[in-house]
């Protein structure tokens, strides 16, 4: 069997997946429409400020028109934010005070925020007086009720937040489904929990009907690079949720006497406006590549995750390898498919942030964008690559063409 006859079996057997996706795709446009039609957008608000950016309502709006479609209070949208993990540090500060506790209920967080949690000397929350524990996952990679509940107790009043990462980072669990999340939240309500609950949100915007802030979260922070910028945001960040918490937030992403009130940009908000009405779709995009890349994978005998029998709650999916090189060929394969950059030959490197070299294909407008078909992994056992991304169908389809094409 040829490569492009795989991939015509496999788009056949996956009309059911497909279906699924344009119907979320649809859902969600229709509620970000809303969001805008809401807000009474126009073409002021795409306007530039300068300065302190006083009474700049393009900012203002767009991070309401970012609550709004995310199930949340009020937001901040900021191009400031310079990374997934610069948005996360930016909330956990806002909302954690020195003598705090957190509990993280879905293990060990991902790799980058390590440091922010347990550095020494850098400026983390452990240099803050802050504490922050975990706890494992069961075998069956689902929240441990069990072992949540005795933290809690543990932890006792200094236990402020609830923390759930809900993308797997660089482990080979699912990423946690909307109701996984809902379950969750009202299980620890349920133990009288009444401080925060804060969900990395990344790679999981617009990939179900519903936003962790629609079931019970309390805070929920992603990066514009990756779903909700649609491929068209050059860079930023968002924070969403219950106004108490966005307020607190944004007078550490500024200064305590001044928050939200101040914030320019002098290119102007457009981008960042457009890339979100965009995104259900692009993330539609990137959710039927992924489909068609696993299932053919799967056809070669390469395991990987989500199965195919599930429906996905992030755009991620890792595809485990026998070896380096198969690793390395793969990676590789995917950035000579990509429109900028593709005659590069990639190199493992040492990445800030990570405890292992990493080798990255981002071939992108955007530098580093996820949401753009790119792949990256820690070069170490298991050999998995973490495939993300797809502007367009069609871009992921040619991809794969590539990398069957050595994989066979």
């Amino acid at each position: 069997m040829t490569a492009e006859q795989l991939i015509k079996q496999s788009e056949e057997e996956l009309r059911p997946q497909f279906a699924l996706a344009d119907e979320i795709s649809e859902f969600n446009q229709e509620k970000v429409l809303k969001a805008f039609n809401k807000h009474s957008i126009a073409l002021r608000h795409f306007n530039p400020s300068t300065g302190y950016g006083y009474g700049d309502e393009g900012r203002f709006v767009l991070g309401d028109v970012f609550a709004a479609s995310l199930g949340a209070e009020a937001g901040i949208v900021s191009p400031a934010i310079l990374s997934g993990t610069h948005a996360l540090t930016v909330a956990l500060f806002g909302v954690l005070r020195t003598g705090d506790s957190v509990l993280c209920v879905s293990g060990m967080p991902y790799d980058t925020l390590r440091g922010v949690i347990y550095g020494e000397g850098n400026g983390s929350l452990k240099d803050f007086g802050i504490s922050f524990e975990y706890t494992n996952l069961t075998k069956e990679e689902k929240f441990d009720k069990v072992a949540i509940k005795n933290a809690v107790a543990k932890m006792g009043d200094s236990l402020k937040m609830i923390y759930l990462q809900r993308s797997r980072g660089y482990e080979l669990r699912d990423a946690f489904t909307v109701a996984e999340i809902g379950d969750i939240c009202d299980f620890v309500r349920g133990l009288g929990f009444t401080g925060c609950i804060f969900v990395d949100n990344c790679y999981g915007e617009f990939v179900e009907k519903q936003e962790p802030c629609d079931v019970g979260a309390d805070v929920a922070v992603g990066s514009l690079i990756k779903n909700p910028g649609g491929g068209i945001a050059p860079t930023g960040g968002y924070i969403v949720g219950k106004e108490k918490y966005i307020d607190l937030i944004g007078r550490r992403l500024t200064a305590p006497s001044i928050g939200n009130e101040v914030g320019s940009y002098a290119y102007g908000w457009r981008l960042f406006y457009q890339g979100l009405f965009m995104a259900p779709h692009t993330v539609n995009q990137a959710m039927k590549g992924s489909f068609l890349i696993g299932k053919c994978m799967e056809a070669l005998g390469y395991e990987n995750f989500p199965k195919l029998d599930k429906t996905p709650s992030d755009i991620t999916r890792a595809i485990r390898f026998n070896t380096a090189k198969e690793l390395c060929d793969f990676i590789q394969s995917v950035q000579e498919a990509s429109p900028v950059d593709s005659f590069v030959t990639l190199e493992p490197w040492d990445m800030p942030g990570y405890d292992s070299k990493v080798i990255m294909a981002a071939g992108c407008f955007v530098e580093g964008a996820s949401i753009e078909l790119s792949a990256d992994a820690p070069v170490k056992e298991p050999y998995t690559a973490y495939f993300q991304g797809g502007l367009t169908y069609e871009h992921c389809k040619y991809a794969l063409k590539k990398i069957l094409s050595k994989l066979m």
